[in-house]
């Protein structure tokens, strides 16, 4: 075997055969290179020469060469056309020469004119000349043929060659297939002459008669000596070999040997399996008792007669542990399948329905998940309660007797079994019908389940930090072994796996509805009354709840505010933070300030409340990153002003359907710039419509934001050109832009504008003296009955007397009256002072200070706003009861 495994010795027969054969081929392939060598010269010689031969009769034959040799300077005429055809042609060179000898072209100018190297004489009388001679490029093969007129004289000659170093250069390009043909055929020669040598080798073993004998002998004690069965048959199926094992796993008689296989009383089974024509890898065979491995090889094309080798392993305490095993490694999957699939939401129900999903059928026929109806109100525990409602059930048939999911269920808490339950303890039951506490009084409901063929039950409490959340029950029907002790561990596993997640899903569920109760709290129930602007708003929370928010604030002199914007991060922190911030934009709206003015303010809140509560444990949240869209329409001039920190432009609706994002100047989030912030103007026709909203309804994972902005834009062109109100606009945009459940908050807030009619306002110009307060009122209460507001006009002169009284005293520059009639009736005094008046309490022995305390108590509300020009001082009057709006 050794010489064998290390091929033919130098000393063995099988070894100088291989030597010598090796030898042999290596001198035929050397004489048959070397004389394809030698055959490809001269190929390429004889080649070049009749190349030469050819090319020299065509210049020879050409049109215009005698004419060129009669001129009177044939070089100059011949040069070109001779080296143009050397080129086209390949050859080395194209000689042209009169009958002399005296060359008139060559490839090198310096040769022309001097006489040609080589046998030319008897060119000149007429003949070809061939051969091989040394010129001015080298040794060369060469052709001469004459040059005729039409007479048939000779009056020229032209030679045409290759060089031997070109010809030779053909030859080595041609070399390397050669060689490598040569080396082919070496090694096709050397391989065949080694397989024949291992052949040779390996039906002789590379041993004498005493080692095959001793061979032989050591094979005969291993067959008969090993634990696994070992059977030969021929391709007649007749046994030529078996060892003891395979008699005693198969029950043969002693006399088998040479006996066809059908008469060794093998069962049908048996004898199919091992008369396959296929060979069979391990397959477990069931044989008189045992589950024996079987093995099976045929021999055909391995080098040895054709025959079948069949071993046969017994493997029946092996398939035993290897059983366990599997049950072992299916239960860890199982477990591992709990750990990936179950609690991939926070949601309850869908909790529960994935317990049922990896629990069915793999480990259970039927499973239902009950829970404390506390859980799934959020609440804790309470310890006492037994109210349970069932939130998932299925099994391997969609038509199970079971309890629907979302009826409510009772226990009896005075069982065994419940305050097992309570205690923590599953129950295991291996025989429905023997017992009846899990009847739970619904005799109808066993009935069913018994007549499913139910049998066995596993009932395991879900209990998760010390409290028992509820009950997950696994069934198995009559295709299925009752439950053991195992089972029961591998049910209490799901069930603490389960009972953990839908604890979580518990708290987040309770956490989520305190984080929305704060923030439906916080945001406006509905849009105050005012006439400025018609506007509709939806707020679309996400799963976590955010920080949007969005308001319409009445201002005086019947302009309204529209409000936008955005806290940073989700949760309690961001609506509380959100409060505070929507509280903040509500007093400094109250002040009339403008909206650079007020993102201002709100901007040095924002770092002055992020100071403060910097490093604080228990913090409700920073203001840093907000972003907030203020914006003030007056619906007197038609004029919106903006101004915006951080966050997205207004979309604007003009009455012709036309849909557009007006450019406003980019600041900071509130609480990082610090830098003052600007406002833009706009004036908009009547019927336009603003738009307002957050990022999340433009920004998605799965478009970038100027497409969700060209969206935003179709679905409000569309819209519009359907001539929707704005309510019927939000949901429209919503439809649109939003999927079921976002992945952020958005606040939209769509308004329309209207603008007072030119007989709401009225106007007058006040010389700065005292004589010019009567007219003025006489003015007022002349327009007062034209509105059929005459009862006010007393009420209405007394303030305007008032406000007026104190432009003229106390301010300079021009003064203006202006009173607009709509839901309330407003009196402005504006003047180019930007002191303002306080009220006050005046003295007994005061002359004055009585003024603005008598307009606070005849007016409904009363302020002053400043303008870049000077301030505003305006008072608000109730309107009589009764009275409506003209539209």
């Amino acid at each position: 075997m050794r010489a064998f495994r290390s091929g033919p010795r130098l000393r063995s027969v099988v070894g100088q055969m291989f030597i010598l054969q090796v030898v042999i081929t290596l001198l035929l392939v050397a004489a048959g290179v070397g004389a394809l060598v030698l055959e490809k010269r001269h190929e390429k010689r004889a080649a070049a020469a009749e190349r030469a031969l050819v090319v020299a009769q065509t210049f020879a034959n050409s049109p215009g060469i005698v004419r060129a040799l009669r001129s009177d300077d044939p070089s100059a005429e011949l040069q070109p056309s001779a080296e143009a055809a050397r080129k086209a042609t390949g050859v080395d060179f194209i000689v042209v020469m009169d009958p002399d000898g005296i060359r008139y072209t060559h490839p090198n100018p310096d040769q022309i004119g001097k006489r040609f190297i080589g046998t030319f004489r008897p060119a000149a009388q007429g003949h070809v000349v061939r051969e091989q001679a040394t010129g001015t490029l080298g040794a060369s093969e060469r052709a001469v043929v004459p040059v005729r007129d039409g007479d048939g004289r000779v009056i020229g000659m032209v030679a045409c060659g290759e060089t031997l170093r070109k010809i030779n250069l053909m030859v080595s390009s041609e070399l390397p297939l050669l060689f490598g043909a040569a080396g082919v055929a070496l090694a096709l020669t050397i391989g065949g002459a080694a397989f024949v040598s291992r052949r040779l080798l390996r039906q002789t073993r590379g041993l004498g008669p005493s080692e095959i004998t001793r061979l032989y002998e050591l094979h005969d004690a291993v067959l008969h000596s090993v634990r696994e069965g070992v059977l030969i048959l021929d391709e007649d199926c007749r046994l030529l070999l078996v060892n003891e094992e395979a008699r005693r796993l198969l029950d043969l008689p002693e006399d088998t040997t040479g006996r066809p296989l059908g008469d060794l009383g093998l069962d049908e089974a048996t004898q199919e399996l091992l008369s396959s024509a296929e060979d069979v890898t391990d397959e477990v065979h069931p044989a008189g008792g045992r589950l024996l491995a079987v093995n099976l090889r045929h021999t055909t094309g391995r080098g040895g007669p054709p025959a079948v080798v069949a071993t046969l392993r017994d493997t029946t305490e092996i398939q035993a542990v290897s059983g366990r095993a599997e049950t072992a490694q299916r239960r860890l999957g199982l477990l591992y399948a709990a750990s990936v699939r179950i609690g991939t939401t926070l949601e309850i129900t869908r909790t529960a329905e994935e317990l049922v999903e990896v629990a069915v059928p793999e480990f259970a026929d039927y499973v239902s998940v009950d829970l404390s109806e506390t859980v799934l109100r959020g609440d804790e525990q309470p310890g006492t309660d037994i109210r349970i409602r069932r939130i998932a059930a299925g099994g391997i048939t969609a038509d199970h007797p079971l309890y629907p999911s979302g009826q409510a269920l009772s226990l009896r808490p005075e069982t065994a079994e419940v305050m097992g339950l309570r205690g923590g303890r599953a129950q295991l039951e291996t025989d429905l019908r023997g017992t009846d506490w899990w009847r739970a009084g619904d005799e109808e409901h066993a009935r069913r389940l018994l007549d499913l063929g139910l049998h066995s039950l596993i009932s395991t409490p879900l209990q998760a930090r010390g409290v028992v959340l509820g009950v997950a029950n696994f069934w198995r029907s009559r295709e299925g072994a009752p439950f053991d002790e195992q089972d029961l561990e591998l049910a209490e596993d799901l069930a603490a796996r389960t009972a953990v997640t839908v604890d979580n899903a518990r708290r987040y569920a309770r956490e989520h509805e305190m984080a929305a109760t704060l923030q439906r709290s916080l945001l406006p129930r509905e849009v105050p009354e005012q006439n400025a602007v018609r506007a509709a708003y939806r707020y679309r929370p996400a799963e976590a709840v955010g920080g949007d928010f969005f308001d319409v604030i009445p201002l005086s002199g019947a302009r309204v505010a529209l409000v936008v914007g955005d806290v940073v991060g989700h949760g309690l922190h961001a609506a509380a933070t959100m409060g505070r911030l929507r509280t903040a934009v509500h007093n400094f709206a109250a002040l009339d300030l403008p909206p650079d003015e007020l993102l201002g303010h709100l901007d040095e809140l924002a770092d002055r409340v992020d100071r403060d509560e910097a490093g604080l444990d228990g913090a409700t949240g920073t203001i840093t990153g907000a972003t907030c869209l203020y914006a003030i329409y007056d619906p007197v001039e038609g004029v919106v002003t903006m101004a915006r920190a951080g966050h997205l432009p207004p979309a604007l609706i003009l009455p012709d359907h036309s849909v557009s994002f007006p450019e406003l100047p980019a600041q900071p989030p509130l609480g990082v710039g610090g830098m003052p912030f600007e406002t833009a103007e706009l004036r908009l026709p009547e019927g336009s419509a603003l738009v307002l909203y957050t990022d999340g309804l433009v920004e998605a994972r799965q478009r970038d934001i100027d497409r969700g902005l060209g969206l935003l834009a179709d679905a409000l062109r569309h819209s519009a050109l359907r001539d929707e109100d704005p309510d019927d606009m939000c949901d429209a945009v919503l439809d649109e832009l939003l999927p079921p459940r976002p992945g952020d908050d958005v606040a939209l807030l769509v308004a329309r504008t209207r603008m007072l009619s030119p007989d709401q306002v009225a106007v007058w110009d006040v010389p700065t003296t005292a004589a010019a307060v009567a007219p003025i009122r006489a003015a007022v209460s002349e327009r007062l009955d034209e509105w059929r507001l005459s009862e006010m006009a007393f009420i209405t002169e007394l303030i305007l007397t008032e406000l007026i009284t104190n432009a003229i005293r106390h301010a300079s520059g021009p003064v203006r009256v202006r009173v607009l009639r709509d839901r309330t009736l407003i009196c402005e005094v504006s003047d180019s002072s930007s002191t303002s008046p306080h009220l006050r309490n005046a003295k007994d022995t005061d002359e004055g200070g009585r003024g603005l305390f008598m307009v606070a108590q005849y007016a409904e509300r009363w302020g002053t706003r400043y303008t870049p020009e000077g301030k505003v001082i305006w008072a608000e009057q109730r309107m009589p009861a009764g009275w409506r709006q003209e539209s």
